[in-house]
């Protein structure tokens, strides 16, 4: 075929040069720019102020200036309102029912269905995700507000010996609000600091497996906690270690004592929401908007409470007083902060991770970037400002926000708009709702949970993918499930973080050979076409090497290589004492056999009567002795490998005992006359070593080689006599 045929049907990669190494790079080849910048000067330029910055800033700080003044009315406004209207009607129950949850009284849901959501309009990055009262959010806020305000702190004493005790609901309930109201303070401090930090980053700590477990274990925590309502007992609600046992073994315990009307309405409702919601999903595309499935429920129920007299004449629970209108602003108590700062911590992460996962998902699907910095400060803001007016901690809801999505929504205008709706409900209607059942909110939320437990089917999926992402999502969920949710999930960060350090502690490693005709270099043990060459070990590990691996990457080496320098010092001392002692004295003459094998390098001595090792013309020959003056002699090497090249092409970093033991190890093959040159170090890890004063000794630059090809061809042309030129190389 003509050359230029060859070139057009296939490209071509040919290269001649000298062999590099990092000496002859940091002198001929690379030179480093010089900053002229002084550290003042950077300083100045990143503090001085000019008109771009700031509007930069402030379009960062208020993301809402970027899209409402371009607004599309005609296009957006439409599909806003419609889906505004939908969500609100949905947002409404949600809170309403969410408050339970959260342990305090139902209108509390409403505050923080509005003010919440108002704030995000403006400080949000997304354009989707619906702000408001999410389940899992409000059920680690209730297990505090339970735990720093139990019943047994609001007894009443009897007036009678044989009265019970009594709990004052309403001093309880308001030192519950007390609870939640400074503990979202705390988190939205936790989050706008956070934000200014840049620390959007800690979300990725929170493996989608990890995340998916928890938020599954946390539906459990919420099914748990609702049985009580939906069957119309009365048992204490739990929290800490081991509360999900607890509340079932009450309620199990306490089971005859089940009211039939509520347990009766609570599968009505039931019933009907799993097939509202099964509706919707089977014809989303056919149905302009989702049926309203939560707010029918509301409705009627309402209304067959009223009815009915469900409260008076059937002891069935209901919602109780509603206030009208809003709260004025107050401080909250601080002197609460103390012991809610672990719980803090856990409910911002938590409610940030919910947030910005969502927010990516829709970005994605629609074209445009969320920023998680802005997300984090506008989270802050949210709860922070909120918790003036009396709300509890909130994140974005997932199926809010797919009703929001799928009615047609464009931006944060229907975000706005089903504030409103929750609004006019706060200062105008509230009271109608009063005689809502408890057991119909049961049945709102258990029914939104549906999509939590298909989280379940991750399980075989993960089995055939990852089985560490596997363990991941089962530590996740069992300790939640168990622990509590606070300290559930820091037993599950804790066991994502062992598993990275498991895997960067259990690297695949290998011995690479070249594929004869490329510059390519594979692993021996899996591919036919990767020969090894004579005396060369090229020894791979696809990790870098710091203090937590670094012996095992040393041991793993030796074992992957053959050759173990301890072994071949005590074959050379071994021989070392067998000459003296054959020129001391000529008696029981010692056989040395050292053998080297592909999985490492064995030593014998061996000793024998009559047996000695004689010299003769260079070569070794076994005889039986015959006079006891006879010398014992060696011309067996030690060992066939005479150069070893640590492939270092996966390395992104190292540390003072990584280098330590590299160059350690290094200093053990050279005293047994065996080299060991690196190849493939990055620029950033190079610059890594030289602050590490790693180039001292016997270590230099030119032991470093740019690629494993340079590094392959200086070890042949070093071990070859023969060859006087300078080794060239093609790839």
């Amino acid at each position: 075929m003509d050359p230029e045929e060859a070139a057009d049907s296939q490209l071509m990669y040919s290269i001649d040069r000298p062999v590099y190494d990092e000496a002859f790079l940091r002198t001929q080849l690379l030179h480093r720019k010089e900053n002229s910048t002084t550290l003042r000067q950077r300083l100045a330029n990143h503090c001085r102020c000019s008109t771009e910055k700031a509007k930069a800033a402030v379009l960062t700080f208020l993301p809402i200036l970027t899209w409402l003044p371009s607004y599309p009315v005609k296009q957006y406004l439409l599909s806003d309102v419609v889906s505004g209207l939908s969500t609100g009607v949905v947002q409404l129950p949600q809170g309403l029912a969410y408050a339970m949850l959260a342990a305090v009284p139902p209108v509390y849901g409403l505050y923080s269905s509005f003010y919440p959501v108002l704030l995000y309009t403006f400080f949000g990055t997304s354009r989707h995700i619906s702000i408001g009262t999410f389940a899992v959010v409000s059920l680690m806020i209730g297990g505090v507000a339970v735990r720093e305000a139990p019943d047994s702190m609001f007894i009443l004493p009897a007036n009678g010996s044989n009265m019970s005790d009594v709990v004052d609901v309403a001093a309880r309930d308001a030192k519950r609000v007390q609870v939640a109201v400074v503990l979202t303070t705390l988190v939205g401090i936790i989050q706008f600091v956070f934000g200014l930090l840049r620390f959007g980053f800690v979300a990725i700590y929170l493996t989608e497996p990890l995340v998916r477990g928890f938020t599954t274990a946390a539906a459990v925590h919420v099914v748990v906690s609702q049985l009580k309502y939906l069957l119309g007992v009365k048992t204490p609600r739990f929290s800490g270690p081991l509360s999900v046992i607890f509340s079932v073994s009450a309620v199990v315990s306490d089971i005859t004592s089940t009211n039939v009307t509520t347990l009766i309405l609570g599968l009505v409702c039931l019933v009907f929401l799993y097939v509202i919601k099964d509706l919707n999903e089977r014809f989303k595309k056919k149905l302009p908007i989702p049926i309203p499935g939560e707010i029918i429920v509301v409705i009627v129920s309402t209304g067959v409470s009223y009815g009915l007299l469900l409260s008076e004449d059937y002891s069935v629970g209901v919602v109780g007083k509603i206030p009208t209108g809003l709260l004025p602003p107050s401080l909250p108590d601080f002197s609460l902060l103390p012991s809610l700062v672990t719980d803090s911590f856990a409910i911002a992460i938590v409610g940030f991770s919910m947030g910005v996962s969502l927010a990516k998902i829709f970005a994605l699907k629609h074209g445009y970037t969320v920023d998680g910095n802005q997300e984090l400060i506008a989270l802050g803001l949210c709860n922070f400002i909120s918790s003036f007016f009396q709300t509890f901690a909130i994140t974005c809801s997932m199926s809010r926000s797919l009703v929001q999505e799928s009615t047609g929504g464009k931006t944060q205008i229907a975000g706005l708009l089903s504030s409103l709706v929750v609004l006019l409900v706060v200062v105008a209607i509230g009271f109608v709702f009063q005689p809502l059942p408890q057991t119909a909110l049961a049945a709102i939320i258990m029914v939104n949970l549906l999509g939590m437990f298909k989280q379940f089917r991750d399980i075989p999926a993960l089995w055939r993918t990852s089985k560490i992402e596997l363990a991941i999502w089962l530590v996740a969920f069992v300790a939640s499930v168990l622990l509590g949710l606070d300290y559930g999930l820091l037993v599950a960060v804790a066991f994502a973080i062992i598993t990275v350090i498991y895997r960067t502690q259990s690297p695949k490693s290998a011995v690479l050979g070249h594929v004869s005709g490329t510059g390519l270099y594979c692993d021996v043990d899996e591919y036919e076409e990767a020969a090894e060459y004579e005396g060369i070990k090229i020894f791979h590990s696809n990790s870098s090497i710091y203090f937590a691996n670094s012996d095992l990457y040393v041991n793993t080496l030796k074992e992957k290589t053959g050759v173990n320098p301890e072994d071949l010092q005590a074959v050379r001392k071994a021989r070392r004492k067998l000459k003296e002692k054959a020129n001391g004295s000529h008696s029981t003459p010692l056989k040395i056999c050292a053998k080297y094998e592909e999985q490492g390098v064995t030593h014998e001595v061996l000793s024998h009567n009559n047996v000695a090792e004689e010299q003769r013309n260079g070569q070794l020959e076994d005889r039986h002795s015959e006079s006891d003056l006879e010398e014992a002699v060696f011309i067996e090497p030690l060992c066939t490998v005479h150069s070893i090249i640590l492939d270092w092409t996966s390395a992104s970093f190292i540390d003072s005992v990584g280098a330590k033991a590299i160059k350690q190890v290094m200093k053990e093959y050279a005293a047994v006359d065996v080299k060991v040159v690196i190849a493939g170090c990055n620029r950033t890890l190079l610059s890594e070593l030289d602050a590490l004063q790693f180039f001292t000794g016997i270590v230099t630059p030119e032991t470093v080689f740019p690629t494993v090809h340079d590094a392959v061809l200086r070890c042949q042309h070093s071990n070859s006599n023969s060859q006087a030129s300078p080794a060239r190389g093609t790839t």
